[in-house]
């Protein structure tokens, strides 16, 4: 851990590396606590970060619940969560402490949509399975044939997708452009001039929609509400010949149920970019030549995480001069 020494107070404790432009930023700005070392923080060190903080900067993957909260400092006022997601944080027992959470909302909606529009391509049309192939020294590519690496075309089928916030309308508009049939589920009905502009099919029922689907993309946040939302019983509603894409949150699929249909062959094929216990993949999916499996990079470019951090500066520097943050989360949103 590094230190940048500043007479200001409060001190910033950030968990992980972030990109230099950001951690210069937060130093030049505050007193920061910086982790130059990029290894995860374990419980005790977490307990101790917010003992110790006035501000913590958390991202997705680290643990913030009710047990590392009650090592929680009186101090300690602001959770600036480097991500979108806050499933990661304890939202009622901060509020109860009187500690203010921030996000980063909308920074990432384009570079997750490109994302998932990525995999919505290379599920059907079998493209890690022909990279594979490529570069399989043990057996060179013999050359074009009729009959070889064939995969099915997704013009003109439907898509359904599963959550229509941000980055499931950034997704319609990107799919609309490739010929999909725009179908979706949400809490609420979108706008009708945000349907008519990707011509767009609202379902109330998600069974409903899940059983017409050729793709089903799943694009909602992890709730308690979304937790296993495509449960066992809902996967199975599935067509066979269906294909799946989640950049979304792993939670919100029973990924055991999941990796049995891959097996069983009732299911075509999933594009995996989260996972249910991540980083713990279930082996059986990864096996499949079927499923094409990302390490949770859906927001991963460079301009994506410059965004965020200063997403997170803006909200920090508005709180400490004692203003509403903009990107304050309330447990309602969620």
């Amino acid at each position: 851990m590094s230190t940048a020494n500043k007479s200001i107070k409060p001190l910033v404790i950030v968990t992980r590396k972030l990109p230099n432009a950001v951690e210069t930023r937060l130093c030049e700005l505050f007193s920061t606590r910086l982790n130059v070392a990029d290894a995860p923080m374990d419980t005790a060190q977490l307990a101790e970060a917010v003992r110790t903080a006035t501000v913590l900067v958390p991202t997705v993957a680290d643990r913030i619940d009710r047990a590392i909260l009650a090592h929680a400092g009186p101090q300690l006022k602001l959770i600036a969560n480097f991500g979108t997601g806050v499933d990661n944080i304890d939202l009622d027992t901060a509020r109860n402490r009187g500690i203010v959470v921030t996000n980063t909302p909308g920074v990432l909606t384009e570079d997750t949509a490109d994302m998932t529009m990525a995999l919505i391509l290379a599920v059907p049309r079998r493209l890690a399975e022909g990279t594979a192939m490529m570069k399989d020294t043990h057996t060179p590519w013999t050359g074009w044939a009729p009959t070889a690496m064939l995969g099915h075309r997704i013009w003109g089928k439907r898509l359904g997708i599963v959550g229509m916030g941000r980055i499931g309308q950034a997704v319609a508009r990107r799919a609309r452009a490739f010929g999909l049939q725009i179908h979706y589920h949400n809490r609420r009905r979108l706008p009708e001039a945000v349907e008519q502009a990707v011509d767009a099919t609202y379902w109330e029922s998600l069974d409903q929609m899940l059983m017409r689907m050729d793709i089903v993309s799943i694009n909602c946040p992890h709730t308690p509400a979304t937790f296993h939302l495509l449960s066992a019983r809902r996967l199975k509603l599935l067509k066979p010949t269906a294909y799946l894409v989640n950049t979304a949150r792993g939670e919100v699929i029973d990924e055991n149920e999941l990796a049995r249909m891959i097996e069983s062959g009732t299911i075509a094929g999933a594009g995996l970019d989260v996972f249910e216990h991540q980083p713990a993949v279930n082996p059986r999916l990864i096996a499949s030549p079927r499923v094409v499996a990302l390490p949770h990079m859906g927001s991963a470019t460079h301009e994506g995480r410059i965004d965020m951090g200063e997403k997170v500066i803006i909200n920090i520097k508005t709180f400490l001069d004692g203003h509403a943050p903009p990107d304050r989360v309330h447990a309602a949103m969620f």
